[in-house]
């Protein structure tokens, strides 16, 4: 197997990894801010073990590295919490796809902080994803009768969940902009930091004196932690070192459809047909900023100086 076809294999599992993460914070059955404490406890037991084995807790790290790692740490805890919560206020499937927003609040950043241009192609793609959202919200189960989707019980929070879904992509965003300054640092000694800090943010915060009082309970949280967080860093890291930055944005969609296939089979959600729509547009304008695509044909050189004579 080559390096492209191993990096497509490891890219391809990291993200059927993630879009089962929903299935395991639901049935966990445990407080949000119990389960991403967990989520950090566990993914730093497993991420300490994957360093120590990989020969990196040799060096030593700056405080200006920590530091900066810490705060992408902290962006990452508040995103998981507020995506988690999104689940059962506005389905894992809406909350899926609003927070497939991510690349448009990074472009939002990449403008506001570091002059970069936004192009016409750009907006348009912004302006579809917008679309979809309004699509979305237009399919708001408590926008009357007949407009609401048969999502099963989504809770009546539908617009909180929405905006929820939108504050994780955006500290998703924050997260990744922090991330970029630290070129050269390994990713996992990163993702290490990050959950370090989320366990001592949410240490004060979680039910310590309740436990969970069962195996099923154990077994989601640690699952979480171990497979979601560690196991999926490896996975997701490795493919990214061997594959084109094309491919890596192509492949990186089957997390939104493999959450989707989840919400639907496992919780027997349906959506509306205007926030299928809906979804499909923020995915697409997503797909479109990811890989480059254009919406219109540019014209050659040999068109442009005929256009001129």
């Amino acid at each position: 197997m080559d390096s492209t076809m191993r990096g497509t294999v490891e890219m391809t599992a990291a993200m059927v990894i993630l879009g089962t993460i929903g299935w395991f914070v639901v049935m966990s059955g445990e407080p949000i801010m119990d389960v991403v404490f967990w989520r950090c406890a566990f993914g730093a037991i497993t991420l300490l073990i994957i360093c120590a084995a990989l020969g990196l807790l040799r060096g030593t790290l700056s405080l200006r590295i920590v530091a900066i790692a810490a705060l992408g740490g902290a962006a990452i805890v508040i995103n998981w919490l507020l995506l988690f919560s999104s689940f059962s206020r506005a389905s894992i499937s809406i909350a899926t796809a609003v927070y497939n927003t991510q690349p448009f609040m990074l472009v939002g950043f990449g403008a506001l902080f570091f002059s970069e241009r936004l192009t016409l192609t750009k907006l348009a793609w912004l302006g579809i994803a917008f679309a979809g959202m309004l699509l979305i919200v237009q399919g708001s189960p408590d926008a009357g009768s007949d407009a609401g989707p048969n999502t099963g019980n989504v809770g009546t929070d539908y617009f909180i969940g929405i905006a929820m879904a939108l504050g994780a992509a955006f500290f998703w965003a924050v997260a990744a902009i922090v991330t970029k300054k630290l070129k050269g640092t390994s990713p996992h000694l990163i993702a290490l930091i990050q959950v370090c800090v989320g366990v001592v943010i949410l240490a004060p915060f979680a039910n310590l004196s309740h436990l969970p009082a069962d195996v099923w309970s154990w077994s989601m949280l640690a699952t979480l932690g171990v497979v979601h967080t560690g196991l999926m860093y490896i996975l997701m890291y490795g493919a990214i070192q061997k594959l084109p930055t094309y491919l890596q944005g192509s492949l990186s969609f089957i997390y939104p459809v493999v959450a989707i296939l989840v919400d639907v089979v496992a919780f027997g959600h349906r959506l509306h047909p205007a926030q299928m729509v809906g979804g499909a547009a923020i995915l697409i304008a997503a797909a479109g900023m990811n890989l480059g695509w254009t919406l219109w044909k540019s014209k050659t050189p040999a068109e442009s100086t005929q256009a001129i004579k």
